[in-house]
């Protein structure tokens, strides 16, 4: 890889970050509260966006999203924020492997839905709570900003060069 398209990946990555960041501080009003369950509209959307450039960025903006929860929300949201890093690093290299954006992001859904359950258990969740609420709460937000990112990035392909098909 040439040094320009490592500087686009770069730019590319710091500027989905900078959103994984922004997202939790700015679009509060996008925030959904079902005690104990949370969600930020929009928030897995970055995180979706950076499986197809590559995993380092993945893993770049996963940090952001988790900071960016830390900064505004409840330590075990930020927690919870934290499994964007597996799902999304998960997601790029199956992307990198040539498959498709479908199958990414359904393979990442469980992964996903897991961790965030696991998570809030040494919070003090009950099983119920993190199972049920959590589990499958993140598993309907997942889907749903996994709908919104899949309409964004039809759109923004000619920018990002990248190609649905075998990478």
């Amino acid at each position: 890889m040439n040094y320009k398209e490592k500087l686009r990946k770069i730019t590319i990555g710091a500027m989905l970050t900078a959103l994984a960041i922004i997202i939790p501080i700015q679009f509060s009003f996008l925030r959904i509260w079902i005690p104990p369950f949370s969600a930020t509209l929009a928030s897995h959307v970055p995180m979706f966006i950076s499986m197809f450039i590559s995993p380092g960025v993945a893993l770049m903006v996963g940090l952001g999203s988790t900071i960016g929860f830390f900064l505004t929300a409840p330590a075990v949201v930020a927690a919870r924020a934290a499994s964007h890093i597996a799902a999304g690093f998960l997601g790029a290299l199956l992307i990198k492997n040539g498959k498709s954006m479908f199958t990414a992001f359904s393979l990442t859904l469980p992964v996903h839905a897991i961790i965030e359950a696991l998570v809030v258990i040494p919070f003090g969740y009950t099983a119920y709570n993190a199972i049920v609420v959590v589990g499958i709460g993140t598993a309907i937000h997942h889907t749903i900003d996994a709908c919104i990112a899949a309409s964004v990035i039809y759109a923004i392909k000619p920018v990002l060069k990248m190609s649905f098909a075998k990478r």
